[in-house]
């Protein structure tokens, strides 16, 4: 499908079918999408985490939106390893792994796949659980995962200010 079919698609899926799981190819895709994304400089300052569902229990310590899923990502960004701007020391990292992100959750929708971003965890218990993420900034948890027959997209999703208000020409 071309582009802007593929990212109107694309929704915050919630509910997973818990019968099914993901297959490895479709993992290896998904995480290929990430390594392949554009960062600062090439400096590639994220790493991608994956957590199986036998650690659920682990994971749902430091979020309660796990939505069933079978597989979950984590992204994390590493201020060490990125590109900082010499003029005023932005560093790059977490804008890199944002666009890591985002290149994967349109790979999970191109695959057949759902998804949704979630930002809301305790990233201290988190590191405490994983040990792994220590140095690195988490900015996403994907649960991932077949959408379930019943899964709804929020009526949230279909809203959007008028382009007027997110477009402007200077």
């Amino acid at each position: 499908m071309d582009f802007l079919t593929l990212a109107r698609a694309r929704y915050s899926c919630r509910k997973f079918d818990t019968a099914k799981t993901v297959e490895q190819e479709k993992i290896d895709k998904i995480i290929e999408a990430g390594m392949i994304a554009p960062t600062a400089v090439n400096k590639q300052p994220f790493k991608i985490f994956e957590i199986n569902h036998d650690k659920i229990e682990k994971l749902k310590k430091a979020t309660p939106f796990t939505f069933d899923a079978p597989l979950f990502l984590v992204i994390g960004a590493n201020k060490n390893e990125a590109y900082v701007r010499n003029f005023d020391n932005k560093n790059f990292a977490e804008i890199d792994a944002t666009i890591v992100a985002t290149h994967m959750l349109l790979e999970i929708q191109d695959l057949g796949l759902g998804a949704t971003w979630v930002a809301h965890f305790d990233e201290k218990v988190l590191k405490t659980e994983f040990p792994q993420l220590n140095d690195y900034n988490i900015v996403a948890i994907f649960p991932i995962g077949y959408p379930a027959k019943d899964a709804e997209i929020n009526p949230l999703h279909y809203q959007s200010k008028p382009k007027e208000k997110l477009h402007e020409q200077i």
